[in-house]
């Protein structure tokens, strides 16, 4: 009697587990499914039409408080903004970052320079290039007209290899990450450089006080979440 009892609930548990592993292999690819589908909406998260993962970054990866500004390099607006930006982040070095997207609004100057901003983003020199062509904009970039020898020079001098640059300036990669600018730029109706947006707000009515205010509103926010939790 024991023997047979014994028998038959080994029985039950080797079915029993032979259901279990039958259940886990027919779950297993909706698992993995849901699975990928989570990563993928946790990368559409981190990547969008305002930041995208090439976007050069000044600042903090993680600073609370995201300024994107869409940008051209040929445009003297976004040049006497850029003091005002610098400003900022030096006031809230933990909290601010700045996001930078290519905006080709004036024609092959604007390109140019932004080919050799992107080049710079990869040689990882792309803030003492940024800083420098703002600062000698109007050596290349002078009433519509421009000097794609003097961009390159004044990148070189701010520690660019241009013999790197010059071969990688009309690369695919580079030509994919303006491509993709571009979009965005259309996607978010940019009709005007710069145009900012303060964590994730377009920064409307535009100016430079205005640009304060957003900022030391979102940080005091935060602060305060801080202090709360």
């Amino acid at each position: 009697m024991e023997k047979s009892m014994y028998k038959k609930a080994t029985f039950i548990l080797v079915g029993a587990l032979m259901l279990i592993a039958l259940i886990v292999i027919v779950a297993r690819p909706s698992l993995l499914g849901m699975g990928a589908e989570a990563a993928s909406q946790d990368g559409a998260q981190a990547d969008n039409s305002l930041v995208r993962s090439h976007s050069p970054v000044l600042g903090p990866e993680e600073a609370p408080v995201t300024i994107v500004e869409f940008f051209d390099p040929a445009c003297e607006a976004c040049r006497a903004f850029y003091p005002l930006t610098k400003r900022i982040q030096e006031e809230y070095p933990d909290q601010v970052r700045l996001v930078v997207r290519y905006t080709p609004f004036h024609g092959d100057v604007s390109d140019t320079a932004i080919r050799v901003l992107e080049v710079a983003r990869r040689q990882d020199v792309f803030h003492p290039v940024l800083e420098a062509l703002l600062a000698r904009q109007s050596q290349w970039a002078a009433h519509g007209s421009f000097d794609e020898a003097a961009i390159l020079d004044i990148a070189s001098e701010a520690g660019l290899d241009r013999a790197a640059a010059e071969e990688q300036l009309d690369s695919p990669e580079v030509q994919a990450v303006i491509d993709q600018d571009k979009e965005d730029v259309k996607a978010n109706q940019i009709r005007q450089t710069p145009t900012f947006f303060v964590n994730g707000e377009l920064l409307d009515p535009f100016g430079m006080q205005e640009l304060v205010d957003a900022v030391n509103r979102e940080v005091t926010e935060v602060a305060g979440e801080d202090d709360a939790s």
